[in-house]
């Protein structure tokens, strides 16, 4: 059966109290729509239709072309939102899903098996239901003797009896979709607010005689609506526990997972230990057998086998196999420190290539600039890249041995084998082993330095 999902996405968010519309709002470093839009694409190859307010220009270009986008001109409730998408959908699918923008933790699963409970069902329509002691305002689910369901009561209008009910609506629709169409223009208006809420579909089925079946759901999680930031606050909490629990089962040892804060984007090798206070962020991927922590943070990065990171930043860097850096150091956009290479206590790199087994033991900024294999970088060395006008380059090459306090003016080429002596600015490229040293740097004569090798 064709199955299509309809996103609803045009609530306003008051409670938020943002200029941000609410289901851009990020969770785990994507926006809550994102979410909802990838468990639709996962379960079906026709194009979700996500409902959106008039304005929502931020929406559109942000979610782009991976919806099809309708609008809902007044917001006259749930069932008037699922209205708008007749037209792009009526006689082109079976089944239509209906889920919410701002429910983000709904797995993909639950969804499944929410459709295949429906393909099951002689009746029009199969509801997610939520068994949980707080009912956090959802309607309770009435069933008859039989227990079969008959009615969805709002907690506004239920008795005592009824609020005792733990069996929630969690909101959560799978309709037979001509059925769908026919009836959901048919929905009486509510009072006193004069809207038309999709629940009401079900006491519709119910007195055509139609069942109404159930799929049940026990994690609360699941049916978490963000309407408040405390609200967005518990779902972080609760998709950073899922996603920390999915990578302990695969064999990643994570010391303290209260304190350790995975995107679900990341990708971590097996046995690699993730020390606490450590943020891995966007599109970071971490290889095997690695020490990551504590007190790190690693953005949209890449990390080989066996390295360490104590107590640094990486931004969009990358780090060969048996590498390390820190504590304390940032690897800023373009960083690449190749195999077994060591960066230590407070270096900053960026846009800089550092060759394998290099060492940059502390102290030091190096931007813009390529470092061959086995060079050692003093204490306070830095690249002077940047004339006031434009960033230049600097090139170290292989074996060279850069004096501490060292500042090579770039654009600045120091050969290979080639020494500094400490203190050196450097403003003129240096030749194949030579050394240079001094304000001015100047190359070392052995006759008139008096030096003997």
């Amino acid at each position: 059966m064709r199955t299509a999902v309809v996103i609803l996405a045009a609530g306003q968010g008051t409670r938020m109290k943002s200029e941000l519309p609410k289901v851009l709002h990020p969770l785990g470093g994507r926006p809550l729509v994102a979410y909802s839009i990838a468990t639709a694409r996962a379960l079906t190859t026709e194009m979700p239709v996500l409902v959106i307010a008039p304005e929502s220009d931020v929406v559109r270009a942000i979610v782009g072309e991976n919806v099809v986008f309708v609008e809902q001109a007044e917001p006259l409730g749930t069932g008037h939102a699922v209205l708008q998408a007749r037209e792009a959908l009526q006689e082109k699918t079976d089944l239509v899903a209906v889920i919410y923008a701002d429910m983000p933790l709904l797995r993909p699963d639950t969804l499944e098996r929410l459709m295949d409970q429906q393909r099951l069902n002689s009746g029009p329509v199969t509801i997610l239901t939520l068994i949980n002691d707080d009912s956090r305002g959802f309607g309770h689910i009435i069933r008859d003797e039989a227990g079969e369901i008959v009615e969805v009561v709002e907690e506004a209008v239920a008795t005592p009896e009824q609020l005792a009910i733990d069996e929630l609506n969690a909101g959560v629709y799978c309709f037979d979709a001509d059925w769908l169409w026919s009836h959901v223009g048919e929905i009486p208006m509510s009072l006193p607010k004069g809207e038309y809420y999709l629940t009401d579909l079900v006491g519709m089925a119910v007195s055509e005689g139609s069942r109404v079946d159930a799929v049940v759901t026990h994690d609360a999680a699941e049916a978490l609506g963000i309407n408040t930031r405390l609200h967005l606050a518990e779902a972080e909490q609760a998709l950073r526990r899922r996603v920390n629990e999915r990578w302990m089962s695969e064999g990643v040892t994570i010391v303290d997972p209260a304190t350790t804060y995975i995107e679900p984007d990341v990708e971590i090798g097996q046995d690699t230990t993730v020390w606490p206070n450590t943020h891995l962020r966007g599109s970071t991927v971490i290889g095997r057998g690695c020490d990551i922590g504590p007190n790190s943070v690693i953005v949209c990065s890449h990390i080989g086998d066996g390295c360490r990171v104590m107590a640094s930043v990486l931004e969009h860097a990358v780090m060969d196999a048996e590498s390390d850096i820190g504590p304390f150091s940032h690897l800023r956009q373009g960083a690449q420190i190749g195999t077994g290479a060591h960066v230590g206590n407070f270096g900053e790199i960026k846009n800089t290539t550092i060759g394998p087994g290099t060492r940059v033991g502390h102290f030091g900024y190096l931007g813009d600039a390529e470092v061959g294999r086995d060079v050692n970088i003093g204490a306070g060395t830095i690249t002077c890249n940047y004339d006031g006008v434009r960033k230049q380059r600097t090139v170290i090459e292989d074996g060279a041995f850069i004096g501490s306090d060292t500042m090579l003016v770039a654009p600045v080429r120091i050969g290979r084998g080639a020494r500094t002596g400490a203190g050196s600015v450097v403003t003129h490229d240096v030749p194949d082993g030579a050394t240079v040293y001094g304000v001015p740097a100047h190359l070392r004569n052995k006759e008139t330095d008096g030096g003997t090798g």
